[in-house]
Parts: structure tokens; sequence; C-alpha cells
């Protein structure tokens, strides 16, 4: 007997039907003999409905008290998944109990509406599981130490499902989504877009950083932190197909570089087009500025990701940032208000039409030459490059909006990604 842990996204779960087909995949794994726990997400369309019902409400930037209220709203969302799931399972005979993250509880920092788990309670669901049931438990919601429901952010029910499999020390977590496994980029952009077999813990980290939707970064962070066997994979496969079939489907999120491994330089293509540039003109050069500029802007809870200082004139430089998208106005009041009066400077520009482009692959380590075969290909098409951020295994860019598409189509046909890598020898 396997302890396995489930995840449903909102698409999975965005109707009825579809959540009595969750039921019946469900079961058939729990009559096959193995302890499950369920963690689905709200509804398709629910938490943009709830928090569009908001904004209607209270159109400017939220404040701490506000924040709050809007976690306390976005978690009912599910909250009506896993009950309605609970009642579907019971409907198959199978025995089930529904939790919330208050209840298991899942313990969270206070830093409303991203906030970040800080331990998981195991007592509860373990009895559970020894009753006979199955636990279906919400993703995406805790409680911090004064007893305040938090949600964790974007795409946090993969976070919380990832989290249970570490607190559990669960045998395995299937992350069931709309697509069939990671592909070498958005077959929506590439449609010879290829799916991987399997993928790199270290790959997929950095394809989740740097916009791959298919896993949220932080979930992956939790399954390398804790060695979490992670396995992407599609819910809308007949729920009935073998068990032995859908446990080697998807694609495996692999913690070791396996010498059986695919063997490619470049394994994959990730974009995001949700960032937002924003550059600080004729700042003092002088040390401790860019913690002069940046500590305010993380004391306010805003992730900042590609960073360029560049070249001192008569003693002022420029140093530009990029942040998520939803974060712009806040990052600028924060500079306007905080940062900005103290650097003798006003001059600050912001463009919100860029976004980021990555090659990231595991073979970067030992190739030369990946970084300039990147920038030749854009260049051919006519693509600028403003910035670019590098790691050991991933090379990004920044360039305008508008150039995504063709930057994706041109990078993953220079590295040939429709075509299946050599095995090694």
């Amino acid at each position: 007997m396997a302890l396995i842990v489930h995840k449903y996204g909102g698409t999975s779960m965005g109707s009825t039907e579809r959540i009595r087909n969750v039921a019946k995949r469900v079961a058939k794994w729990v009559r096959a003999g193995h302890q499950l726990v369920v963690v689905p997400s709200a509804m398709s369309g629910e938490t943009n409905r709830l928090l569009g019902l908001a904004k209607e409400l209270f159109p400017g930037t939220p404040s701490d008290a506000v924040c709050r209220e809007l976690d306390m709203l976005a978690s009912t969302g599910e909250q009506v998944s896993v009950g309605l799931l609970s009642i579907a399972l019971q409907a198959e005979g199978v025995p089930a109990v529904s939790f919330t993250g208050w209840q298991v509880p899942v313990r969270t920092d206070s830093a409303y509406t991203k906030a970040r788990i800080e331990s998981i309670a195991d007592e509860r669901v373990r009895g559970e599981l020894a009753a006979g049931k199955v636990v279906v438990i919400t993703g995406f919601q805790g409680i911090d130490d004064k007893g305040h429901i938090t949600t964790l952010g974007r795409g946090g029910s993969d976070t919380s499902a990832v989290a249970v499999a570490a607190a559990l020390k669960a045998d395995e977590c299937l992350i069931y989504t709309d697509v069939d496994g990671v592909y070498t980029t958005d077959p929506r952009v590439v449609p010879e877009a290829r799916r991987l077999r399997s993928v790199s813990f270290e790959e997929m980290l950095e394809m989740a950083s740097m916009g791959s939707k298919v896993l949220q970064i932080r979930s992956v962070e939790f399954a390398g932190k804790y060695h979490v066997p992670l396995r992407v994979l599609s819910s809308f496969t007949p729920w009935d197909i073998p068990i032995e079939e859908e446990a080697r489907s998807g694609t495996l999120i692999t913690f070791e570089e396996d010498e059986k491994m695919e063997q490619a330089i470049v394994s994959g293509i990730a974009f995001n087009r949700d960032e937002a540039k924003i550059s600080i003109l004729g700042v003092p050069d002088r040390p401790g500025i860019a913690f002069q500029i940046l500590g305010a802007v993380a004391d306010a809870n805003i992730e900042v990701d590609v960073i360029i200082q560049n070249v001192s004139h008569e003693g002022k430089t420029d140093f530009s940032f990029t942040v998520h998208r939803n974060d712009y106005a806040r990052t600028m009041e924060v500079l306007k208000t905080q940062v900005l009066p103290n650097l003798g400077t006003d001059r600050v520009e912001g463009d919100t039409r860029i976004c980021k482009v990555s090659i990231v692959g595991i073979g970067m380590r030992s190739h030369g030459g990946i970084a300039s075969k990147m920038f030749r290909a854009l260049a051919e098409d006519g693509i600028n490059i403003q910035m670019i951020s590098t790691s050991e295994i991933k090379t990004s860019v920044v360039i305008d909006e508008k150039y995504m598409e063709l930057a994706v189509r041109a990078l993953h046909r220079a590295f040939e990604l429709d075509q299946p890598p050599a095995p090694a020898q």
C-alpha cells in the first residue's frame, strides 16, 4: 500500500461532471489498495470572480487590512471544491472527509495574499487515513499564528499539495492538470513542441521561475528540498485507464541526473509576459545603493527578478530591475514615497510592455557558446535585447512583449527542440 497525494487544478474541478470524473479516478486508486490525500483547486474562474467582486468595492491598492479580507474571501473557493469532491467520493462508495487549511492545520506566516507555509500538522490526516478514508484538503490556504486565514498566492494549490506530500512523507505526488506533461515550450505558441518524458528538478525549477505555467515555483522548491517524487499528468485522460499506465504517463520530475535520461543541451524554452521593468536614472554610484533601493521593495513583500546596474559616469549610474506586472503600481509607489526622496533623483521610468524569454538545460553546464547561439537567433529575427540574466543552466533575456512569440519560435527552431535528443551512450 502506497500513500499518494493527488492535486487537481481548477479546470479539472470546473463542473460537477468533471468533479465526478475526479472522484472516479481517486476511487480507482483507493480500490487498488492505496491511501489517498487529494488537494483540489477552486473551480475554474471562481477565485477571479471573487476577487473581481472585491475590486468593484475597493478599486485602489489594498491595505494590509483589506488584504486580510481578500484572503478570507478567496479561500472560500477551495472550501467549495473539497466539499463537493468529498460528496462525489461518497457517491462512489468511498469514505471521504474534507478539511480546510486551518483544520489540518497548515501553519503560515502573516503575509496576506502571498503567505509562506511554515509547518503542516499530520496527526489528524493520518488518523483519518488509518480509518480508511480519503482525505480532501483545501489547497492555496492556511492559518497564521494569530488564527487569521491566509492564502499562498498564484498557483498556491500546487505548493499546498507538495507540502502536504512532504509532511506525510508520501510515496508520490501526482499533479493533474489540463496538459499531459511538461513540454519543450508552450504548444499553443510552437505547435511542434515536444512532451518531455522526464526533466531534472533543477531544470523544472528554472523553467517554473522563468515563466512556465505547468508548476508553480514554490511547489518545485518544496519538492526539491524534501525530495518529493513528483509527476505532472493530465486529468482529461479516461479515468478508468489502468493505474500502471497512468503512473508512467506525463512527465517525471527527477532528482538525479541519470545517465539514461534524455541528453539535451537545452531542454526547454520558458517565457513570462507578466513582467514590468523599472529604471531609476542618475542614481549615485556608491556602496549600498542597491540595498537602499531594493530593501524598501523587499520590505513591501515584492519579489524582484532581473537586476542590472549600468556603468558609472561622473559618479552616477542607472539601476534597472523587473517585478511582476501585478506589483508594478505598488513598486512605483514605494519608490516614489520611500526611496527616491533619499536618492537625490526623481527620474524613474517604467515599462509594462516587456516579457522574459529563457532557455533552460542542464547540458548548458558542459557546453560553451549556448548564449551566443541564443543571441544570434534573436538577432536574425530583428529582436532587440533589453536585459540579460544567466545562471549555470539558463539564460534569460528581457525583450519587447510584441516579439515574444517570434522569439520563442526562433529559439525552439535554433536548438532543434522538436527533435528527440539522442540517448546517452
